[in-house]
């Protein structure tokens, strides 16, 4: 197989189990909601700017690929 297929193909799947557990583990993990996230309301305007989360998914990004390169 191409391997620009396979890692098309690697990726899909991977976003699907992303979204599919972000859809259900939503309502166990506080993501989005963690203490160090930035939440400004101002009458109706809301700006939302998740620093923590966006911290914490980069190191568990940066721990998984470190992974697949490891096995590869």
């Amino acid at each position: 197989m191409n391997p620009v297929a396979k890692m098309l193909i690697i990726g899909g799947i991977m976003l699907i189990v992303i979204g599919l557990v972000w859809q259900v583990g939503g309502k166990f993990l506080n993501l989005g909601r963690l203490p160090g996230d930035i939440v400004h309301e101002k009458g109706n305007v809301r700006f939302y700017f998740p620093i923590m989360t966006s911290i914490i998914l980069s190191i568990v990004l940066s721990l998984l690929f470190s992974l697949f390169r490891f096995f590869r």
